[in-house]
């Protein structure tokens, strides 16, 4: 509360009535004020990081992952060569939609529709 009406009473010249009422001006600030309160407090603690050595991965899980990798490696392979392209720089170069548009000259949307064809047939040949 006190918070509130320090805030209104250094911001009293800012206050213009032909947009609200005093009240609802107030309470507009006061909202706010309670909003950013609950946002500050309601954010999750960062976990603690374990220190140490990492525990081994399971041999299962350490083959069925690169079964999988190798899975996916023929599956890019498998894409036509415009999509494949586009894939490739986008997920494995780094780059935005719009950076790849710079470089390859083509419209954001072509690029946009390209990979989200992609993905689509990535995913069908995950599955």
């Amino acid at each position: 509360m006190q918070d509130v009406m320090a805030t209104l009473w250094h911001k009293a010249h800012l206050y213009d009535p032909s947009r609200a009422s005093v009240a609802t001006w107030i309470f507009t600030i006061a909202r706010n004020r309670k909003i950013d309160l609950l946002r500050r407090y309601a954010r999750p603690e960062p976990e603690d990081l374990p220190w140490g050595p990492e525990n081994a991965p399971d041999q299962a899980d350490a083959i069925a992952l690169q079964q999988e990798s190798t899975k996916l490696a023929e599956a890019v392979r498998k894409l036509p060569k415009k999509q494949r392209e586009l894939i490739e720089r986008a997920y494995f170069g780094d780059l935005t939609h719009s950076e790849i548009a710079a470089e390859t000259g083509l419209p954001l949307g072509t690029i946009k529709s390209r990979i989200r064809l992609a993905l689509e047939r990535l995913r069908h040949a995950m599955n």
